[in-house]
C-alpha cells in the first residue's frame, strides 16, 4: 500500500430565522479587516498541535490545513480508522457593514483504492447561533492505484453569516473509506506528496 508516510494533512448567529437566498448580483469584493481571532479544534483527525487555520492575502478564502487527518480500510485495519473527523471553531472578525458565506470548498489531498473500495471527503459548516447547516461531499471508486487529487465542490445549502457582526464559524470534515463490497480490499485517503488542505472559498456582500 503505497500510504507509507501518513503525513496526512488537510488543512484547517444571535437569530434563527432563515437567512437570504445567496444570490452572485449581491456579491461584492472581499473588504479589508477580516481576520481570524481565536481556533478551537476538536476530533479524531487532527490531535493538538497538528492543524492550523489562515485567512488569504485578499480576504477571498479561509484555509485549514491538518497533518494527521486520515483514513483507511482493509484486512486487519481497526474500525475506528475507516474514519476520522475533525471540527475547526473559529472566532472571527466581521467588517462592519458586510456579511460573508461559504460557497465552495476546495480540498487536496491524495487517495488509494483497490477494486470495490470507496473513499470520501464530506464537509459542513453554520454560524453559531443559527440553524442552517451547509454541507459537500465527494465520494472517489477504486480501484486507483493512488493518485494526488485538488477537487472543487459547491456547498449545498450556503448561509450568510449575521450583518455587520464578528460571529463564530463551525467547520467540520470527515474521511471515510468502505471496503464492505470487497473485504479483502485495501484503501486510504489522505496525502503522501501534497498537503491535505481545504480551501473554504467566500463570497462577500453588502449589508
Amino acid at each position: 500500500m503505497i500510504f507509507s508516510t501518513l503525513s496526512v494533512l488537510t488543512l484547517v448567529s444571535a437569530a434563527f430565522a432563515a437567512p437570504a437566498p445567496v444570490t452572485t448580483d449581491e456579491y461584492v469584493h472581499a473588504p479589508t479587516g477580516f481576520n481570524i481571532t481565536s481556533v478551537g479544534v476538536i476530533g479524531t483527525g487532527c490531535p493538538p498541535g497538528t492543524s492550523y487555520a489562515l485567512v488569504s492575502d485578499d480576504n477571498s478564502a479561509l484555509t485549514a490545513v491538518f497533518s494527521q487527518f486520515y483514513a483507511f480500510a482493509g484486512p486487519g485495519v481497526g474500525i475506528s480508522d475507516n474514519r476520522k473527523a475533525c471540527r475547526l471553531t473559529l472566532g472571527v472578525k466581521v467588517p462592519e457593514g458586510y456579511s460573508f458565506s461559504v460557497n465552495t470548498l476546495e480540498h487536496a489531498g491524495f487517495y488509494q483504492l483497490d477494486k470495490g473500495v470507496t473513499g470520501s471527503q464530506g464537509s459542513y459548516y453554520y454560524f453559531q447561533g443559527e440553524l442552517n447547516e451547509a454541507t459537500a461531499r465527494k465520494t472517489y471508486e477504486g480501484p486507483v492505484l493512488g493518485k494526488d487529487y485538488i477537487n472543487k465542490i459547491d456547498f449545498e445549502g450556503s448561509t450568510f453569516s449575521p450583518c455587520g457582526k464578528d460571529t463564530v464559524l463551525n467547520f467540520g470534515s470527515d474521511v471515510r473509506v468502505n471496503n464492505a463490497n470487497n473485504k479483502n480490499g485495501y484503501g486510504a485517503i489522505g496525502t503522501d506528496s501534497i498537503q491535505f488542505r481545504q480551501t473554504l472559498h467566500l463570497s462577500w456582500k453588502a449589508c
